[in-house]
């Protein structure tokens, strides 16, 4: 469907088109002019549409409607092709949700393709609106601004993240008991599913920071190498992120072999000492005629005595231990 459509002449906004062929040929016709249409999860009828007015790239026009690409930029004749993860995190689960944006980049044109639910571009473009300074630098500028608000919800995303990872690794090295390594795995696939998305992105901005690229005006480099920065430092802190991971499962693993071995040693200690008396019984429980103590009226009493005294003498020598 169609979210929204302008065209912006000289940084303003005007009155919507009702026919794109007319709309772009105005725009083009007055050379301080562009169209902007954004659309979500367009079915392939409504996008052939765009694509007939337009003169998209087939194959630009396959991986909008499928989805499911890496962040990449394509340069075709008459368009430039950016795909970009969107993400977003879901306080309710504690988990990272992906989607995928589109823009193509054409003469006087831009069109925006967003599947997921996760950054709306209604607050990018508001925000632009506001700034016809930066509107004037065309659909540039709109590319512009759509990486940042990508990598921003990055930003968002990651310091998330990280609070998710400091409770994580505070239960870990707390006292209790439980075993930690089923979420400790879970959070770092959420990472994985970060790192899918950020780093292949710093290449095609990379591209439009410092390559003269068709349809972005050099004017726009400065912008792009500001989102580019963004970029890196989110990619070095989720970076962090699976290396502090990594050590807080393996600081996990060993805690849990450190109290396996010390029920170990607790059982081993409370059979030691219940093998005392099982010995003396034992023996006492053979069926001979003649066995000292057997007729002693004392015989009983002191071979009880004699398993209560072995059983906590070798239960104080465990507690000085450290065993019990």
């Amino acid at each position: 469907m169609i979210v929204d459509c302008a065209i912006y002449r000289n940084g303003v906004r005007t009155q919507g088109p009702t026919d794109f062929s007319d709309a772009l040929d105005e725009a083009r016709a007055s050379g301080d002019a562009f169209l902007w249409i954004g659309l979500h999860e367009p079915t392939e009828t409504e996008f052939d549409i765009v694509t007939s007015e337009f003169g998209l790239h087939p194959l630009a026009v396959e991986d909008a409607l499928h989805a499911h690409q890496r962040p990449k930029l394509e340069l075709f004749d008459d368009s430039v092709f950016v795909v970009l993860k969107t993400l977003y995190y879901i306080d309710e689960t504690s988990s990272v949700e992906t989607g995928e944006l589109m823009v193509f980049v054409g003469d006087s044109f831009i069109v925006t393709v967003r599947h997921g639910h996760g950054n709306p571009l209604g607050q990018v473009r508001k925000r632009l609106e506001a700034k016809e300074d930066v509107l004037r630098h065309g659909p540039g500028a709109v590319l512009y601004a759509v990486c940042d608000a990508v990598v921003d919800a990055y930003v968002a995303v990651a310091n998330e993240l990280e609070i998710d990872l400091q409770e994580l690794e505070s239960r870990v090295f707390s006292a209790h008991r439980d075993n930690d390594a089923e979420s400790i795995y879970l959070l770092k696939r959420e990472v994985l599913e970060f790192r899918r998305a950020s780093l292949p992105l710093s290449e095609p901005v990379r591209r439009l920071s410092s390559a003269e690229v068709m349809y972005v005006p050099t004017e726009t480099q400065p912008f792009f190498r500001d989102v580019g920065d963004h970029l890196s430092r989110v990619n070095e802190q989720v970076e962090s992120f699976d290396r502090l991971l990594s050590d807080v499962l393996s600081a996990n693993l060993a805690q849990v072999g450190v109290r396996q071995n010390e029920d170990m040693r607790k059982i081993s200690a409370w059979a030691a000492i219940a093998a005392v008396p099982t010995m003396i019984a034992g023996v006492y429980g053979m069926n001979f005629d003649h066995m000292p103590e057997l007729r002693q009226a004392w015989g009983y009493p002191t071979v009880l005595l004699v398993m209560a005294a072995a059983c906590v003498g070798i239960h104080r020598m465990f507690r000085r231990r450290g065993w019990l």
